[in-house]
């Protein structure tokens, strides 16, 4: 059976980010994936309206969905999502963080917590993967929670992201397709999705540039100290490892090394 890979963007028709994912795309299906795309542009997707049913719910051990469940798309968007062995996430940023359509799609997954679904027998255990990238008119500077933004929001669905693309200084449409560099980068990323696929979930790992980002684990700059929770546990990012105050502590950075 063909493994199933979803691309889902948010960007302009025929911009640089469909154009980026759509590459990636072309990769996983020359690898014999069966591929489907969408644009959340052409979905309505409503706001969460912060109801708490959800939550509530769960925490008595119950689903029911959200409240917003047939009043928009998000619930069909889902069904079809978490129905896939991977999903690329293609996502311009207009000022420093994904836009805006794609946030209002990812703050309403909570009513969808796969780890609770799949706790109830709601679901069926699925090790999913992602590929994340973000597209920017300008520098990393004026990027700076993109890609960080895109991989927040895969903690509620239990991706595993393995590689993740910058797209930087692509401000016209369409203009990535100057950029044979960049544009050979989107299709690795599918190369990679396809290879994280055909791996046992126990063995996979990153794919992407090995000295990404300042984390190790998920090559993200992002890098919050922890605190101790409501459950008691402490010092522990999104991606589950351990940040150790002894180790790493606001006093290491300089304000030179602030400023890079």
């Amino acid at each position: 059976m063909a493994y199933k890979v979803m691309g889902i963007t948010a960007g302009r028709k025929n911009g640089n980010s469909e154009i980026l994912l759509k590459e990636a795309l072309t990769a996983c299906e020359e690898a014999g994936a069966e591929v489907t795309m969408i644009n959340l542009r052409d979905f309505h997707l409503v706001d969460c309206t912060g109801c708490t049913a959800c939550t509530k719910a769960m925490s008595q051990g119950k689903y029911i969905g959200c409240t917003l469940d047939g009043k928009d798309d998000k619930k069909k968007i889902m069904d079809a999502m978490l129905n896939q062995d991977a999903v690329i996430f293609s996502v311009p940023t207009y000022d420093l963080m994904p836009a805006s359509v794609y946030l209002t799609f990812a703050h309403r997954s909570l009513s969808c917590e796969t780890s609770f679904l799949e706790t109830i027998g709601a679901i069926e255990h699925r090790d999913r993967v992602a590929g994340l990238i973000s597209v920017g008119g300008s520098t990393r500077a004026w990027q700076s929670m993109a890609l960080e933004g895109l991989q927040a929001t895969m903690f509620t669905t239990d991706m595993k992201v393995v590689d993740m693309v910058l797209a930087t200084r692509v401000p016209a449409p369409a203009q990535c397709l100057l950029d044979d560099q960049l544009m050979a980068r989107a299709r690795a990323l599918g190369e990679h999705i396809m290879q994280a696929v055909a791996t046992p979930a126990a063995e996979r790992r990153w794919l992407g540039e090995e000295d990404m980002g300042w984390c190790p684990n998920c090559h993200s700059n992002a890098l919050v100290l922890g605190e101790k929770q409501w459950d008691g546990l402490h010092e522990k990012d999104v991606q589950g490892h351990r940040l150790i105050k002894s180790s790493l502590s606001q006093s290491d950075f300089t304000g030179k090394e602030q400023t890079k």
